[in-house]
């Protein structure tokens, strides 16, 4: 927890700084950022994903949220429009309307962060996943994300990303004009011991998830 203080110290000294340098605009009112838990392929959405990161944000680099992952229908791009940054989970394989993939590659060109991750470290979401992001983004689109990514310093300095049963998290993503736009965990960011009636079911789930994913929204806040 120490570290996690130091973390959002130094997030709001960087904050302070900006502002004394005429970089921010100290009269414009604090943006309330809004996270979205996506529902997609008619009514699939996620249940146990922990919206904890949204109020460590908060605290810890003095970004203003909505402490509540807000439902977003991917099939309605007015309601993606007002959504930044969106978590994308299950545990069981689908198949998204021609409608809804195109949704999603419009809102991720246009600036906005899609989050997924596999429940439960499910093999078969996570090739339903890989699977339509190659179809809107084409083969291949999904690369290793280097440990030196700015993904890993962003907020907390995250030397590792363990796994519950062991190893260590790989993660993919998809990079447009050099933004990571895109971020896939095939073992689980669901951050379960934070969440009620939650399990990760055996997954092989991050340990330090509500870190992996606190840093992932304050990068995605900074693209």
């Amino acid at each position: 927890m120490a570290s996690w203080r130091r973390g959002g110290r130094i997030a709001q000294f960087c904050l302070i700084f900006l502002l004394l340098a005429g970089l921010l605009p100290a009269a414009d009112p604090p943006r309330t950022v809004v996270a979205g838990n996506l529902i997609y392929a008619g009514d699939r959405t996620s249940v146990c994903f922990s919206d904890r990161f949204l109020t460590t944000v908060e605290t810890e680099a003095g970004v203003q949220t909505v402490r509540r992952l807000r439902a977003v229908r991917l099939a309605v791009a007015a309601e993606l429009a007002q959504t930044p940054f969106a978590i994308m989970n299950g545990q069981e394989p689908f198949t998204l309307p021609a409608g809804e993939r195109d949704n999603l590659k419009r809102w991720v060109e246009g600036g906005g962060f899609l989050l997924a991750s596999a429940g439960c470290s499910s093999q078969q979401w996570g090739a339903s996943l890989v699977r339509e992001i190659e179809t809107a983004f084409g083969a291949g689109c999904l690369k290793p994300i280097p440990r030196e990514h700015a993904l890993f310093s962003t907020l907390f300095p995250l030397a590792s990303t363990p796994l519950k049963h062991g190893g260590e998290a790989k993660f993919t993503g998809v990079f447009l004009d050099g933004r990571l736009a895109v971020l896939f965990s095939q073992e689980g960011l669901n951050d379960t011991e934070h969440t009620q009636g939650c399990c990760c079911c055996g997954g092989n789930e991050v340990k330090n998830a509500e870190e992996v994913v606190a840093n992932v929204l304050c990068y995605a806040l900074t693209e």
